[in-house]
Order: structure tokens, then C-alpha cells, then sequence
């Protein structure tokens, strides 16, 4: 069962649909002021309106493009300026794409969407979660990070070579170095930062980009194994609001890597997912591309 939430601020990217949608639903049921955010005005004009049905909380929508560095600044200050507290984040955009495509900033946009777009975010609105700690922020990773053969930091926006997989693993296995550097960084802020695996969500995961041919079959072949975005939700809900965790800052959890049995638990991520060196030469990286595109 979900904590109160009675008098909290959390917000929620890519929440019109799948994980997000049925994070912000349990969030908002459970007391809290959820704002959803989202690309597409009607997409998130409507799952406003869904997530507000059976809410104890406010619920509310804000746009913004992870994708686009100039609408994560523009979407950071819409926030600063319309809510004086915020005591959850929960970054939880993102995409998969079979052929390599560009951000507005000129990014690959796998990497530009699931990691650079979220650091921004959450480097943004620091100083207003370090106001309403205790507080936490959630990444939305990925078992497929464990996928991930080196960060690829030689060729980071995969000009030299390029697969749908690769590309997202690299991505998730970003999120939990993020993670990891946060959590370093935010020690004794009263910031807690968490990964999470959600599962193998039934989801428009996939379904919203360019997905085709081989990507689009393995997506098919994975459905009998596929858990319902509400299942794949608790995850995130776990890390947002279980009482007591902020004495594992910076930890990873799940439930079982396919299907939606046990309870969500603490795990550990892959040995690249521990490398201290390349969380804070990622941290560094991220740093100059997002205050080089503006």
C-alpha cells in the first residue's frame, strides 16, 4: 500500500501513458499534488484528465520535450514559478529507435531524451528539492543496462556505429551512473536519488518512435512476458514513497526482471552500473553538453 502522500509535490515526466501515467494515478490517489509531464498538449490534456479520476490530490500538467534542452529550461522555470515545494522527481521519459536520429540540440536522441534531458532536469530543480527535503529523486532505468558493453564514452552519440540496443542499454546504464553520482554528490542534502527497474511493461514503449523491422519483432515476441504498466508502476512508487530509504541512497531496485513476482527489492546493478570513475566522468560530460546547447 502506498504511503500518504497528503501534502507532497512529485512530478512525473513522460506520464501520458504506460508507467508514468499509472505512477502519477497511484501518487495522485495517494494524496499528492502529481504534475504529469508530457510532449504532446492533447496526449497530456487527456491523461490529466484520466489521472484525476479517483485522486485525493491535485493533479496538474506541464509540457515539456526531454528531448529538447531549451523545453526542459522552459519547463523547469514553469514549475519554480507555479509550485513552491517539490519533494518527488521522477524521471521516467523514454525512447527506444531503431535508426539513429538527432535532438533539436543536435544530440543522438536515444542518449539526448533517457539521460541528458532528465540531467538537466533534476540539476534544475535541485535547489527547490533540497528546500522540501527529506526529499528523493527517481530514475527509471533498466535491466538492458547490464546489456550495455562500456558506457562508450569514444563514441558517446554512436556516430561511428549505431543499433536500436545498444543505444537504449547505453542509455539505461547512464541512468544508474547518474544515480550513482547524484547520490554522491546530494550526501547529507537531505536529497535521496534512486534507479528503479520497472519490468517488462506492456506499454507504447517502442511504439511512439521509429521502431521497425527487427526491433519491432523482438517488441512482439516479448509480450506474453509483459506485465501491465500498472504492475510496472510500483517500482517507482516503491522508491518514491517507502518509508526508510534514504539509507540506501544511490541503490537500484526491482522486482523480478520478467513477470511481476516477490516484492520490490534492492539489487545489484551491473559492474560498469558501479564504476565511480565513469558515473562522474559521465556527470562531467553531461555537464559541458547541456550548458554547450542552450
Amino acid at each position: 500500500m502506498t504511503t500518504d502522500m497528503q501534502g507532497k509535490v512529485v512530478l512525473v515526466t513522460g506520464a501520458t501513458g504506460g508507467i508514468g501515467k499509472e505512477t502519477a494515478r497511484s501518487l495522485a490517489r495517494a494524496g499528492a499534488t502529481v504534475i504529469l509531464s508530457g510532449r504532446d498538449a492533447g496526449r497530456l490534456d487527456a491523461a490529466v484528465a484520466d489521472v484525476r479520476t479517483g485522486a485525493t490530490g491535485s493533479v496538474e500538467g506541464l509540457s515539456m520535450d526531454l528531448a529538447s534542452l531549451q523545453s526542459v529550461r522552459a519547463g523547469a522555470r514553469e514549475l519554480l514559478e507555479r509550485w513552491d515545494r517539490l519533494d518527488v522527481l521522477i524521471n521516467n521519459a523514454g525512447v527506444i529507435l531503431s535508426g539513429r536520429q538527432l535532438s533539436p540540440d543536435g544530440y543522438e536522441l536515444t542518449l539526448a531524451t533517457n539521460h541528458l534531458g532528465h540531467f538537466l532536469l533534476t540539476n534544475l530543480l535541485l535547489d527547490r528539492l533540497k528546500a522540501s527535503a527529506p526529499s528523493r529523486v527517481v530514475n527509471v532505468s533498466s535491466t538492458a543496462h547490464r546489456g550495455a558493453r562500456s558506457m562508450g564514452f569514444d563514441d558517446l552519440q554512436s556516430e561511428r556505429s549505431y543499433s536500436a540496443m545498444g543505444a537504449y542499454n547505453r542509455s539505461k546504464l547512464a541512468n544508474i551512473l547518474f544515480t550513482r553520482e547524484l547520490a554522491r554528490r546530494l550526501e547529507g542534502s537531505g536529497v535521496s536519488a534512486f534507479a528503479v527497474h520497472p519490468g517488462v511493461v506492456r506499454t507504447g514503449w517502442g511504439k511512439g518512435g521509429d521502431t521497425r523491422g527487427g526491433l519491432n519483432l523482438i517488441l512482439a515476441l516479448a509480450l506474453p512476458i509483459q506485465i501491465s504498466p500498472k504492475m510496472g508502476a510500483a517500482a517507482s512508487v516503491y522508491a518514491a514513497t517507502q518509508p526508510g530509504l534514504e539509507a540506501h541512497n544511490g541503490a537500484f531496485f526491482q522486482r523480478m526482471v520478467f513477470g511481476n513476482f516477490g516484492p520490490v527489492h534492492q539489487v545489484q546493478p551491473s559492474a560498469l552500473g558501479r564504476d565511480d570513475a565513469g558515473a562522474t566522468h559521465l556527470w562531467e560530460l553531461s555537464e559541458e553538453m547541456v550548458s554547450a546547447r542552450h
